[in-house]
């Protein structure tokens, strides 16, 4: 759970997600729809050959498999797999011709730095009441990112600062949403708890008070239901028979009055009753005409009376609400609406009730309904009753009417809709419904290039190219990507690569420039499109993709598997993992393909293979046949030599291995989810969290894996309360631990150190396996340092490796260097290098412990193992600087920053540009970086200086 740096308790929970764990199949079928038998001749024959031995082997396994009917494999019998095999054999090995990058579907910017920059100062200058939008069009820049926590942050903040009742429920809903709370098992979306932004009832409220809304919410108690109800009968019959001045009569029966409480009720009332009409001078007048009760005339009469319906059944405050619409009587409509509204605590209900609220035009109402559906998603989006209300263009007028018709609900709705089927015709009419909702230019931009990517997957190539193009005649110059990609797919190559050259003249050149320019040329040319998107951008799958297939195709698997191994090194997916196994199988090396497809399972369980046509879960059954078996001991032992070695997928795979034998396993799943957070996997961790918690099997330990979600989804001090609360149950090692990482997660005093270590040794003192131990004692080392117990310090990492907790090398390393046995640390950390298998980090730390040169050679090292690690990056630039060669060191950072936005890297190079005395590129930076990190104190010391410097400039 730790990081392998210095501070151990710097959370490494908060990694960044990857754009790869949601699951995009590695290779699109062939579009003319015949069969891919694989690329070049000998490449062919090589994955033919397996998979007729896959055929032989099935057909001889489905024969025994008729002696004995009754064995069955993992959710398949083997009766079916014989099927599977006749499918298998025709697949062959992927073809280059068959590959391409996704299109994102999401705002992509060609200045995006220049986009940070501008939105932070909008979101600065504008009114309190304006924030909420302003946080919505940064949700949409966000959503590009690979960092979730920046998207969920600027969420929280639209919720914070949303002022209309339609706006809370739709914000409240979301960030509920973005949790996956719906996979909880035990909780209600509709429970009252929480913070007030999150609450159901809070969120029915209208007004604007951000200070409030991190407030806990308690639900009401009984008593104050029935005080309210009590006090309402007795001020039923609070008026005297002698104040009772008129009547109101429908068919043979009378309802008496006071007339002026009855005018009082809205002005249609007053003109009957004291103008010039006839009714004014009558005692008794008939109502019979008007469509209303003698209960619903008798609610009202009291309603003139008490101002409150709370009393009546809600049958008879529907008839209110409408007799309140007919004559205009705002006050009760409005007494009608928040009471029909405070009923509606379920699915059905809403279904029931929205009708109403929406002929009757009662916005609370509405409100609460459309809550219920939204708490409720994903599942309420296959619900044909709920969907009616939003798909079409006459449900969006009725919803419009009512003012609950906006950008905001079908920019919700469409972005889960999408994650659910891209394909799906309810995508399409709520994506739809977004473009008819759109007024500003950053809404048009997304819901425009949304639709076209959304037909650009439904083989649409002439809706898509004109949704494409209409996103760019707005301003967002990524959708010519889309326009290319049209273009392409309905024979016009040439006019799609003249369009990908320009844009790469016109702008400053990107990776997936030059990505997407390389689908539409041949040979060398392609392949150094290919070289230079990698260059500029080394996050993009699809070049690695495409190089490895291209050796296979010359026959050369074994280097194509070298060739994926350099994103799988530093970017799991589950693509270029299915490409891995595709690789390994055409080897016949069943046990590397089975991890593969056992991690990507992890990642997405219900992965489809070879081109969508086989399940993950039917492919690891055939491949057990093909290699040894694992009991649960062999599983305990595979996955300790595999942590010691710091090879984190196959660990993973062991795990998958192991919950398939128990499935209700809490611990592994946690463990799990532990791996899946160091691999940078949050959105896969996170449901493997919450199925830990729906798996526990105790009070105490459903407490804990509570706590862990809250901590990662930024809810520190609630998630110590539920450590406290677990260890007040039963003392346990990850209760402690729980508690002390929490703790630890902040700038610690000394008092506050030694109150860590305290519960750090009551967490060893608990039972618990090695891998954990290792862990809690590697992270007491960290804080003994922090300490200055450099010797306490020392036997903590040592016992850690004696437990093989491998990381511990690094702890120790960094205990020899405070020593100043600088030779140690060095050697320290080579042994981690020659242990692990994921040593990019090992690499960036040894370098500290080395002269320049050796340094250099190693943060070089670190890069081409991961370029996503940003030190290195700062350090080269850093030396560059020290060397007066400012241009240089700008460049190294501008290059990193090109891919990866981050905090530091923006900050470093604001405060070189400030060196030189460019206080314009100064402000950029900074307001780019505080775009991400509002609060980040050395940007804004930095920023308001660089301000003053300009402004005397330009004196």
């Amino acid at each position: 759970m730790g990081k392998m740096q210095h501070n151990i308790f710097t959370p490494m929970r908060s990694m960044k997600i990857i754009d790869g764990c949601k699951g995009t199949q590695v290779y699109a079928l062939d579009p003319s729809g015949t069969t891919i038998t694989g690329g070049g001749g000998g490449a062919a024959s090589v994955g033919e050959k397996f998979l007729h031995h896959l055929h032989d082997h099935l057909r001889i396994s489905s024969i025994r498999s008729k002696s004995n009917p009754g064995f069955q494999g993992n959710n398949v019998t083997i009766d079916n797999n014989s099927v599977v095999a006749e499918a298998l054999a025709t697949y062959g090995l992927p073809q280059t011709d068959f590959l391409e990058p996704q299109i994102l579907p999401c705002l992509k910017f060609v200045n995006f730095i220049e986009t940070l920059a501008d939105m932070y100062s909008r979101i600065e200058n504008c009114s309190q009441l304006d924030r909420s939008g302003m946080y919505l069009e940064q949700c949409a820049i966000f959503r590009g990112l690979a960092d979730p926590k920046l998207f969920r942050r600027s969420l929280c903040s639209a919720g914070q600062h949303a002022v209309d009742v339609h706006s809370k429920i739709v914000l409240s809903a979301w960030i509920q949403f973005e949790r996956r709370e719906d996979e909880l098992i035990g909780l209600s979306s509709m429970d009252c708890c929480g913070p007030n932004i999150e609450c159901p009832k809070s969120t029915l409220v209208s007004g604007y008070n951000p200070e409030s809304v991190y407030d806990p919410m308690y639900p009401r108690s009984p008593r104050e239901d029935s005080d309210t109800e009590f006090s309402m009968v007795d001020e039923e019959c609070s008026a005297s028979e002698e104040d009772y001045d008129m009547s109101f009569c429908i068919g043979d029966d009378e309802v008496r009055c006071i007339r002026y409480n009855i005018a009082s009720l809205s002005r249609p009332f007053k003109a009957m009753l004291y103008g010039s009409f006839m009714e004014s001078r009558r005692e008794k007048i008939n109502f019979t005409q008007n469509g209303f009760s003698i209960k619903g005339m008798r609610a009202a009469e009291i309603f003139s009376r008490t101002k409150c319906v709370d009393s009546f059944d809600p049958d008879i405050v529907l008839e209110l609400l409408s007799m309140a619409n007919k004559f205009c009587c705002e006050e009760m409509k409005s007494a009608c609406d928040a009471y029909l509204a405070s009923l509606v605590c379920d699915l059905e209900r809403a279904v029931t009730l929205i009708e109403y609220g929406l002929e009757e035009t009662a916005y609370l109402l509405v409100a609460a309904c459309l809550h219920v559906f939204f708490r409720e998603v994903p599942s309420s989006m296959h619900n044909p009753n709920v969907m009616r209300f939003f798909c079409s263009s006459e449900a969006r007028e009725r919803l419009a009417l009512v003012g609950h018709a906006s950008f905001l609900l079908y920019n919700f709705l469409s972005q889960i809709a999408m994650e659910d089927d891209m394909k799906s015709n309810t995508t399409v009419m709520l994506l739809e419904r977004l473009g008819e909702s759109a007024s500003k230019g950053w809404q048009k931009q997304l819901a425009f290039h949304q639709l076209g990517s959304v037909m650009l997957e439904r083989k649409e190539y002439k809706d898509a190219q004109k949704w494409f193009e209409a996103a760019v005649e707005v301003g967002h110059i990524y959708s010519l990507v889309g326009v290319a990609r049209t273009k392409y797919k309905r024979g016009h190559k040439y006019s799609a690569y003249k369009l990908m050259n320009s844009l790469i003249s016109d702008y400053t050149p990107t990776g997936w420039m030059y990505q997407e320019r390389s689908l539409y040329c041949d040979g060398k040319e392609k392949m150094m499109d290919l070289n230079t998107a990698t260059e500029l951008d080394p996050t993009l799958s699809y070049p690695y993709k495409y190089r490895a297939v291209s050796l296979v195709e010359e026959n050369k698997i074994g280097a194509s598997i070298s060739e994926i191994n350099k994103i799988i090194g530093f970017r799991i997916s589950p693509d270029c993992l299915e490409l891995r196994a595709w690789f390994s199988i055409s080897l016949e090396d069943y046990e590397e393909a089975l991890r593969d497809v056992r991690a990507l399972l992890t990642l997405d369980p219900n992965y489809m293979m070879f081109h969508g046509k086989l399940h993950g879960d039917h492919l690891v059954e055939l491949l057990c046949h093909h290699v040894q078996r694992w009991n649960q001991a062999d599983c305990w032992m595979q996955l300790y030599d595999r942590w010691s070695s710091v090879d984190d997928i196959g660990s993973l795979a062991v795990v998958h291995h192991m919950l398939a034998n128990d499935p209700g396993k809490s611990l592994l799943r946690f463990r799990q989810s532990l791996l899946l957070l160091r691999l940078n996997c949050q959105k896969a961790a996170m449901r493997s969290l919450r199925m830990a918690q729906n798996h526990s099997t105790s009070e105490r330990e459903r407490l804990i894996y509570e706590g862990w979600i809250l901590y990662d989804t930024g809810h520190r001090e609630e998630a110590l309360a539920k450590a406290e609360e677990s260890i007040s149950i039963q003392r346990s090692f990850e209760a402690f631990f729980l508690k002390a990482y929490a703790l630890a997660d902040s700038n610690l005093n000394r008092e506050a150190s030694l109150y860590v270590i305290e519960l750090l040794e009551e967490a060893l003192r608990c039972p618990s396996d090695g891998l954990r131990k290792g862990q809690a004692l590697s992270n007491l080392g960290s804080i003994y340092v922090d300490c200055e117990k450099l010797d306490l310090a020392a036997d903590c990492y040592m016992n850690a490796l004696n437990i093989k907790h491998t990381r511990a090398h690094q702890g120790l390393a960094r205990v020899y260097y405070l020593k100043n046995q600088r030779k140690a640390a060095y050697d320290e950390m080579t042994k981690l290098i020659e242990k692990a298998q994921s040593n990019a980090s090992a690499y960036e730390k040894r370098s500290e412990y080395c002269d320049r040169d050796m340094a250099k050679s190693d943060l070089s090292m670190a890069t081409q193992l991961d370029p996503l690690r940003t030190y290195p990056y700062r350090y080269r630039a850093a030396v560059l600087m020290d060397d007066h060669k400012e241009a240089e060191a700008i460049a190294e950072l501008t290059k990193a920053i090109a891919f990866k936005p981050e905090l530091q890297l923006l900050h470093l190079r604001a405060a070189f540009h400030d060196s030189i005395g460019d206080y314009t590129s100064t402000l950029l930076d900074c307001e780019a970086s505080l775009c991400l990190d509002p609060g980040h104190t050395d940007t804004l010391e930095l920023y308001n200086k660089a301000r003053e410097r300009a402004n005397k400039q330009q004196k």
